[in-house]
């Protein structure tokens, strides 16, 4: 018999961004709650859950953030660290009863269904071209021994809206996910294109600087 899925209480922390599995996330901690809440993730060697807030509202899927590395801390008790995304996972129940929110969580796993080789070779390569038009530069290789989702890969290396960040996070299916990033580079494309031209065009374009 198969168990249910074991719930699990974290810390969460809402932001106004999105973390994806495998991203980094450098936060500058002031907040009296947040203090706390990092030193006991620092002492226990737990990970906190990071949710997207946008005006007022919490997102129900969110990823976990290890801390990576504590770049420094302050006499008043801040400090700058680095942490990085590890799991997908949906909120059960939210509590108030310690000084900083705190969640039970189930952890989200993908289907089974693995997406085409045709289905990849498409992503990386609009990828790749995506990447040069913005920063004239090709993006690092993928290297799928240190990461297991092509889609959280691209949606890391590409400046992408948090809204978007987000639905891919939610989206439990890798093949879905690479369809929908496709997709959306695909007409993004072109705007970036005619955006660059007009930048190029504006240095002589015989105004004046002011």
């Amino acid at each position: 018999m198969v168990r249910p899925p074991k719930h699990e209480r974290i810390p969460i922390f809402s932001l106004e961004v999105v973390l994806l599995p495998g991203a980094a996330l450098p936060l500058h901690i002031f907040e009296p709650r947040y203090k706390l809440m990092i030193q006991h993730c620092i002492e226990n060697s737990a990970v906190f859950g990071v949710l997207f807030e946008h005006d007022g509202d919490v997102a129900p899927v969110g990823c976990t953030a290890a801390i990576a590395e504590v770049v420094k801390t302050y006499e008043d008790g801040r400090s700058d660290i680095v942490t990085v995304g590890q799991r997908v996972f949906g909120v059960v129940e939210m509590f108030d009863d310690h000084p900083y929110p705190e969640a039970t969580v189930q952890y989200l796993s993908d289907g089974l269904r693995a997406p085409s080789p045709e289905s990849k070779k498409r992503l990386w390569n609009l990828c790749v071209a995506c990447h040069k038009l913005l920063r004239d530069s090709e993006p690092d290789r993928f290297d799928p021994e240190t990461a297991d989702s092509l889609a959280y890969y691209v949606a890391r290396v590409l400046p992408l809206d948090v809204e978007l960040r987000q639905e891919l996070l939610e989206m439990r299916s890798e093949p879905a996910r690479q369809a929908r990033l496709a997709e959306y580079i695909e007409q993004w494309m072109p705007r970036i294109t005619r955006a660059e031209r007009i930048r190029a065009k504006a240095p002589g374009n015989g105004h004046g600087h002011y």
